[in-house]
């Protein structure tokens, strides 16, 4: 099956999803208006300014019309401030208004400010045995799941920065920004599942 992924291109590193999409030999289309909507197979939320995003997204009306394709079974990939966009629950998230499709618990910036910003390799079973290079900026982290969701992957001190919810899929780093296509692969396999 031939996809269309939509990219949200209203703030952050959507530039960096599309080139690795395309690396991949996929149709892309940059996202901004509910009617870049139309014919989309799949979106993701890159990183960025999750209050930004949130308020972009309302003024365009962006917010129900996402929700209304997840709603139908549209596969989401939200990387940084796209899983907090994803998350039923955002802690410290003043000015956010999250959409409320996936069963997490999120908090915003939660490993401090950019200086703060780190990077580290990750185990995720789900991508293979190697590791995942994971580059994490001003990241939030999932501090709770529902019985929905599986956990892809933690740090070593036990925090869940990766999480799938059936067709949603999120991450606290940006693979975005290393050269591994693997998470973005992943979530292209998602997308073609019913």
């Amino acid at each position: 099956m031939s996809l269309k992924i939509g990219v949200l291109a209203a703030q952050g590193a959507f530039i960096e999803h599309i080139e690795a999409l395309r690396k991949l030999d996929v149709d892309t289309v940059a996202v901004r208006l509910p009617r870049d909507l139309s014919g989309v197979d799949a979106l993701i939320f890159p990183g960025g300014e999750s209050t930004t995003i949130s308020r972009l997204m309302a003024a365009y009306g962006l917010l129900e019309a996402v929700q209304d394709r997840v709603r139908e079974g549209m596969a989401v990939f939200g990387t940084c401030a796209g899983m907090i966009m994803l998350a039923t629950t955002v802690v410290d998230g003043k000015g956010v208004h999250p959409l409320k499709v996936m069963d997490i618990t999120v908090r915003r910036n939660a490993f401090g400010r950019q200086k703060e910003s780190f990077e580290t390799d990750l185990s995720i079973p789900a991508l293979g045995k190697e590791p995942f290079h994971g580059v994490f900026i001003r990241a939030p982290l999932i501090e709770s799941v529902g019985a929905s969701v599986e956990v892809l992957s933690r740090l070593q001190d036990g925090t869940i920065v990766a999480a799938r919810q059936g067709r949603l899929l999120v991450s606290s780093f940006h693979p975005e920004l290393t050269d591994d296509l693997r998470f973005h692969k992943y979530f292209l396999d998602l997308a073609n599942t019913k």
